[in-house]
């Protein structure tokens, strides 16, 4: 017995020693644009960035993406992700990356190490988490819904307006809500997680012989089993007979509100008629029940949503 603790003793240092280098190969830093981050990266291990969210752009001298073009570093990014990854391709190699996020440049010193770190985890600074939620006036909301309209200019042109921006194309295979008289199309959802907020286009078909007279923002939203109201809304409130009509809505709410939905859920749409005629919506007509909703991947998956609030015009 005395002979195994003395092994264990004898062990323990080292055992700690080691703990401590694989350790400090997964540092986290604050984000901080006037800090020049210098990073070890060895050409048989892989570090990965990770930024808050969506990075805007990657630039760099003396790398290459496929690993054909001549480079000192190897670098590995998906658009629309927060996160890249690189390895070295030459000893003693060094060079200067720089990152887009935020409306930020955040400038990185990469050196070819035999000690390199396998993972930098960078966190928003105090008080400037990138999802802190900025005061929702209406004027703010109606911002939304004009970014999301022109969702495909800003990201060709201005991709920082948008970098944060959850878009789900629904366009080629709209979600249907069959009401009968009358049928939504979800054609395109946007989330703005920095605001708590969806954004909906949406296509409305009158299939009657008579206008349909409805109030929009009370329109109901059905995410599983909860309904939910615009916070804003510019579609029409009158749909003449077997016309079609398109706009957008809002939806808002606290923390727990649509920033706990995913846009992978079946949205279907009910208008709120003048008319007394009620129907219930179906996602489509192979539909037989509306789904649970479900949570959007980055939140915990135990947190149940609240309902969010309605902002009052």
């Amino acid at each position: 017995m005395n002979q195994l603790i003395k092994i264990i003793l004898l062990t323990l240092p080292l055992s700690l020693t080691n703990a401590h280098a694989v350790e400090k190969r997964v540092q986290d830093f604050v984000l901080d644009d006037h800090t020049v981050y210098e990073v070890p990266v060895s050409g048989t291990r892989v570090t990965t960035i990770s930024f808050p969210s969506a990075i805007a752009a990657v630039d760099a001298a003396l790398t290459t993406s496929d690993g054909k073009t001549p480079g000192v570093f190897q670098i590995a990014h998906t658009k629309g992700t927060a996160y890249f990854s690189l390895r070295a391709l030459a000893k003693d190699a060094t060079t200067n990356l720089n990152v887009r996020w935020n409306n930020r440049t955040y400038v990185f010193e990469l050196r070819e190490s035999t000690e390199p770190w396998y993972s930098v985890v960078l966190q928003p600074p105090p008080g400037k988490s990138n999802h802190t939620l900025r005061p929702l006036t209406p004027p703010r909301l109606i911002g939304l819904l004009d970014k999301a309209k022109a969702f495909s200019l800003l990201k060709t042109q201005q991709s920082d307006a948008v970098a944060s921006v959850e878009h789900r194309d629904l366009r080629d295979k709209p979600q249907i809500s069959d009401c009968g008289d009358y049928e939504v199309r979800l054609m395109e959802a946007f989330r703005f997680p920095d605001d708590d907020t969806i954004v909906f286009q949406l296509i409305i078909t009158n299939r009657t012989d008579k206008p349909i007279e409805h109030t929009p923002e009370k329109l109901e939203v059905h995410i599983g089993d909860r309904i939910v109201n615009p916070s804003v809304s510019d579609l029409t409130s009158s749909i003449a007979a077997h016309e079609t009509t398109s706009g957008y809505i809002a939806i808002t709410g606290g923390l727990e509100g649509p920033n706990n939905v995913s846009l992978k859920n079946e949205f279907t749409f009910a208008l709120a008629r003048h008319d007394p005629t009620v129907e219930t919506p179906t996602s489509s007509p192979t539909t037989s029940s509306t789904p649970k909703a479900t949570p959007d991947e980055s939140t915990t998956p135990e947190s149940a949503p609240i309902e969010p609030t309605p902002i009052p015009q």
